[in-house]
């Protein structure tokens, strides 16, 4: 039998995505010894990285994960998180989450802006075919505007966008929360990757550690304070595991779509994804430009029929328009490893309304009615399975005490938006919290 490792931290974060990411960054920086818990590895070195096959090789499920309704998700399962296959599209938080939730992250967000120079692209790089689609809405009344991105071309070494990035950056453009898992190593961080962590250690009410899998070993991690970080699907799961009953029931997933029509000139699969952007706020959805990778456009499509999938040899002159809709909280994730998302009567009425303006967005930049078509439901955005008013305080701390959460699991609500940003800003909050250099909290 393998001998059982032990470690020893002052906090242990689980999960290096922009929550954990920022938090191991942050706290070091303070002088806190973190344990930094991945359950992946760090996929960037290796030559695989942003292509289909790695792709494949570092998602959950190979990229087939499915909920019972047959909504895809994609679940990154590295180091770096969600932001190692992202659009790169920044958003800040809604405004509900300050005025009805008490949670005011505007200094943290702010302050992120300014660091990682968070901007839309130049209006050369924006594409001409996407542009094309915005110019369209513009023209029938909806306010589209260039979306603000997580991207600096000065940054790259080899610039070269398209639909292909949302596998990975491949030439350094994005911003990626490795980035700041990095930043904390040279500060002192200390990072295991193939971690495994399945439960939570609590004694007296008191968080003590955490205990899982070491590379395929069982290992103990002891630490006053955690923090799990582990994503939407990930962090109800191991607070199911450790008695939190209320765990996963209900979540939000952000169900998106794409509508796509054929235009006789070039489309936007080889221009930078989600340049544009547009948010119904009264009805609750956001429009934007993107396609589907080369690859997975016709397996993707296959799902709602083969006829969709053998649109493919169109691919290079389609245009698409993204439906990211603010779905009610319902179904959630169970014990028995099973994820549930149905759309209410309203998500589909909405949904609906959505299409629509959609189609006509695409006829206005010149696609043809007859070739315009809507790809099946996805879930991009797993959250709200641990929510800020039911599980979690204003602080993001649990019942037990020392236990925080600091990912999209936190949301109350769907934010039908880019997530990133507002995750990067709750880890930021959660850190001065923790370190005691907080000024907005309402409990410290």
């Amino acid at each position: 039998m393998p001998i059982t490792a032990s470690l020893q931290a002052d906090i242990i974060v689980v999960g290096s995505g922009p929550g954990g990411a920022t938090l191991a960054r942050e706290l070091t920086g303070q002088g806190k010894r973190v344990l930094l818990l991945e359950r992946g590895i760090d996929h960037r070195p290796y030559s695989y990285y942003g292509t289909y096959p790695g792709a494949m090789i570092y998602s959950d499920r190979l990229s087939f994960l499915f909920t019972q309704e047959g909504l895809n998700i994609i679940r990154p399962l590295m180091l770096g998180g969600a932001t190692s296959m992202y659009c790169g599209c920044a958003a800040p938080p809604p405004p509900w989450l300050k005025e009805k939730y008490g949670v005011d992250i505007d200094a943290e967000v702010a302050e992120t802006i300014t660091e990682l120079d968070i901007a839309p692209l130049p209006p050369q790089l924006r594409g001409q075919s996407s542009t094309r689609i915005a110019q369209a809405a513009q023209a029938l009344g909806y306010a589209w505007e260039p979306q603000l991105k997580f991207m600096n071309p000065v940054r790259a070494k080899n610039y070269n966008c398209g639909a292909k990035c949302m596998l990975g950056c491949r030439c350094g453009a994005k911003w990626n929360a490795a980035e700041y898992v990095d930043q904390a190593v040279k500060s002192g961080l200390v990072l295991q990757t193939r971690a495994r962590v399945d439960h939570v250690l609590i004694e007296d009410g008191h968080v003590t550690g955490v205990s899982g899998s070491l590379n395929r070993n069982p290992f103990t991690a002891k630490a006053s304070q955690v923090v799990l970080a582990a994503g939407g699907i990930g962090t109800p799961r191991i607070l199911q595991a450790s008695g939190f009953r209320e765990a996963g029931i209900g979540m939000a997933m952000d169900v998106t779509v794409m509508v796509y029509g054929t235009i006789k000139d070039a489309g936007i699969g080889n221009e930078p994804p989600m340049t544009w952007s547009w948010e119904n706020l009264e009805v609750g959805y956001m429009l934007s430009t993107l396609i589907d990778p080369w690859l997975l456009y016709p397996i993707v499509n296959f799902l709602k029929g083969p006829q969709y999938s053998l649109t493919w040899p169109r691919w290079n002159n389609t245009l698409g328009a993204m439906i990211k809709l603010k779905d009610e909280i319902s179904g959630g994730v169970f014990s028995d490893g099973k994820i549930s998302k149905p759309l209410t009567k309203n998500d589909r009425l909405r949904l609906k309304q959505a299409e629509e303006v959609c189609r006509k967005i695409l006829i206005e930049a010149g696609a043809r009615p007859d070739t315009i078509f809507m790809t099946p439901l996805r879930g991009t955005h797993p959250s709200g399975t641990v929510r800020v008013d039911t599980m979690l305080d204003e602080n993001l701390e649990t019942e037990a005490k020392g236990l925080f959460v600091c990912d999209a699991s936190v949301f109350p609500e769907a934010l039908a938006r880019p997530t990133v940003l507002t995750i990067i800003g709750l880890a930021k909050r959660l850190a001065k919290y923790l370190t005691g250099t907080a000024n907005n909290f309402p409990n410290s």
